[in-house]
């Protein structure tokens, strides 16, 4: 338990923003459930009705973007500002402070009696080792605009780098980002793996005749590619499950070709039933952690994903060679993100997937219950609790 002297009544937890409910969303949710009578505060709160339920009836504090011209749809125009604001919420009457942090969350300002935890999501991507990516991307690599965009981020840097000062404890949601966290940080991180509601998705151990993948359609998700392979393999169906700014393009890489299908945005129920009947989930992004194969797996779908990230540590690979001696395998790897890689990584699952087990994806998935999450961070707030204040 934690120290005598620890009250529930003086635990703040802080959130980059809230505007969906996502991956970073579900690692709050978890922070509620055991902190239940916590203080919650974000940056802004745009969050739709029908999406507040896991906030279990609290009321973010909020800073003063929340009132800025048009910020309820272009919040992210803000970020220049968003260090400003985070560092005006007043953490001052609260002795356990948990962020939780893709952004600028991990800035808030604390002093030398108050214990701050941090799970990272992320270092500040698009400020870090992606920002040429972000800026070639968003057409931000030239011009006015351009150097403006990376005289900010160059701002954004230094601040990111002196807030981890105020850090006492960093959780990283993958060992990829503990690594990304030591090279930025120079700090060491505990991983403890985000949570996912692996019983939403039935086990069916039943597979159809179709490949599948899911994701919002941005860039860096790479579904382009993946719908380009299947343009090349005729004889293989995939449907598509995802929206965004690159659906009209991906719709069109699609046109003329029956065995692929473009659904769009479905519901969570739908999600699951696909995922349950698919041969194989196809993943080409390359994520801090991915929630999706994870997913895929909690419904008995092997994974065909890209070897880097997060997919390392929570897909099993096989091997043709292995097909004999390691029954624990849940799917393989391509290792670049090409078409040529996708296809070659279709067809090597095509030979091995007779020798993989749904019922061994399952058992990998159950790794990454919310009962784990729970278990595992609460032991690392007592300990670090326990050692701030000496054991006492």
């Amino acid at each position: 338990m934690l120290n005598k002297e620890y009250s529930l009544r003086r635990v703040a937890i802080v959130h980059d923003w809230l505007t969906t409910y996502a991956g970073a969303e579900r690692v709050l949710e978890q922070m509620l459930l055991m902190f239940p009578q916590a203080d919650l505060f974000s940056v802004c709160d745009f969050l739709p009705d029908e999406e507040q339920k896991f906030l279990q009836g609290k009321v973010p504090r909020t800073t003063f973007v929340q009132q800025l011209p048009g910020a309820h749809k272009r919040y992210r125009h803000y970020l220049p500002l968003m260090p400003l604001a985070i560092e005006q919420l007043d953490m001052s009457g609260y002795d356990l402070i948990l962020s939780s942090s893709h952004a600028v969350a991990k800035g808030v300002l604390t002093g030398p009696d108050q214990l701050h935890i941090s799970y990272i999501h992320t270092p500040i991507r698009y400020a870090w080792d992606l920002q040429h990516q972000y800026l070639r991307e968003s057409g931000l690599e030239k011009g006015l605009k351009g150097w403006v965009a990376k005289w900010l981020l160059h701002k954004i840097r230094i601040w990111d780098a002196r807030t981890a000062n105020g850090v006492d404890q960093f959780v990283a949601n993958s060992a990829f980002i503990a690594r990304r966290i030591w090279k930025i940080y120079r700090r060491q991180a505990v991983v403890i793996y985000p949570p996912v509601d692996v019983e939403a998705f039935a086990f069916l151990p039943d597979k159809e005749d179709f490949y599948l993948t899911a994701s919002r359609l941005v860039p860096y998700k790479r579904v382009g590619l993946i719908v380009e392979a299947f343009t090349r393999m005729p004889n293989k169906k995939l449907k598509v499950i995802g929206d965004g700014p690159e659906r009209e393009k991906i719709v069109q890489m699609a046109s003329g070709f029956p065995n692929i299908e473009i659904l769009g945005y479905q519901s969570a129920q739908v999600l699951a039933q696909l995922m349950g009947a698919t041969r194989a989930f196809v993943f080409a992004a390359e994520e801090d952690f991915g929630i999706t194969p994870v997913e895929a797996q909690a419904c008995g779908t092997p994974v065909i994903a890209f070897g880097k990230g997060g997919a390392l540590e929570t897909v099993i690979p096989l091997a043709a060679e292995e097909a004999e001696s390691f029954p624990a395998a849940t799917g393989c790897f391509f290792y670049e993100q090409s078409v040529p890689s996708i296809m070659a990584a279709v067809e090597h699952f095509e030979s091995i997937r007779e020798s993989i087990d749904p019922a061994a994806c399952r058992a990998n998935a159950l790794r990454f219950a919310p009962e784990r999450f729970r278990k595992d961070f609460m032991n690392l707030v007592e300990q670090a609790w326990a050692s701030f204040h000496d054991g006492s």
